[in-house]
C-alpha cells in the first residue's frame, strides 16, 4: 500500500521552511502531494493560484523530487483526503502561536473525518521565523528575499516587482509606508 501525504497550504510565496518540510515529507511518505489553496482568510496575497503552483512545481523540479505532486484545493481539506485517499495531513509549526491555530484546525478536520491524522513537522531552525508574510513584506519594500525563498521564487518575486511597480513601496514615501513590520 502505498503511503500518500497532503501538505496544504497558499505558499504565497513558498519559503525555505516550507520547501525544508516538503523535502522531509517526501523522505517519509511514497507520494506527497502539495495543495494549494486559491483562496484564504489571510492577509492579501502577492500571487495568484497558477503562479503559486508553478513557483512550487520548479522547485520541486529544481530538487529532483520525484514524489511530489502539485494540485489546487479548491474544498474542505478532509474532503481532498477523501477523494483522494490520502490519510495523512502534514502541516508545519514554526512557533508557539501556529500550535494553536493548527491544533484547533486538527481537531476541526479530525471530528469532520477521523479516519484522516495530522502530522505537525516543525521546520529546521534555521527558518522557524520566516513567515510568507513577512517575505512579501521585505519584497515589497525592497529588501532582499533571496535567504528565503527557493531560487525559482526568488525569480518570481523579482520579476512580479518588476511588472507591478505599485506594489514596491520605496523608504520614505510610497502607498502605506509607516515602516516595515508595523501593523
Amino acid at each position: 500500500m502505498q503511503r500518500t501525504a497532503v501538505y496544504p497550504g497558499t505558499f504565497d510565496p513558498l519559503t525555505l521552511g516550507h520547501f525544508d518540510l516538503l523535502e522531509r515529507s517526501a523522505r517519509l511518505f511514497d507520494r506527497v502531494i502539495v495543495v494549494v489553496a486559491g483562496v484564504s482568510a489571510k492577509a492579501t496575497g502577492m500571487f495568484d493560484l497558477h503562479t503559486r503552483m508553478a513557483m512550487i512545481r520548479e522547485t520541486v523540479a529544481q530538487a529532483g523530487i520525484a514524489n511530489v505532486e502539485i494540485d489546487r484545493l479548491d474544498c474542505l481539506l478532509v474532503d481532498y483526503c477523501r477523494r483522494h485517499r490520502v490519510g495523512v495531513v502534514v502541516r508545519g509549526l514554526r512557533v508557539y502561536s501556529d500550535f494553536e491555530y493548527e491544533f484547533q484546525m486538527a481537531l476541526t478536520n479530525r471530528k469532520l473525518a477521523p479516519e484522516i491524522e495530522t502530522l505537525f513537522m516543525m521546520p529546521n531552525e534555521n527558518y522557524s521565523y520566516v513567515t510568507a508574510s513577512t517575505i512579501r513584506e521585505i519584497a515589497r519594500y525592497g529588501g532582499d528575499t533571496a535567504s528565503f525563498v527557493p531560487g525559482p521564487v526568488q525569480k518570481y518575486l523579482e520579476a512580479h516587482l518588476r511588472g507591478n511597480p505599485e506594489q514596491h513601496i520605496r523608504a520614505g514615501g510610497g502607498v502605506g509606508n509607516t515602516g516595515a513590520f508595523d501593523r
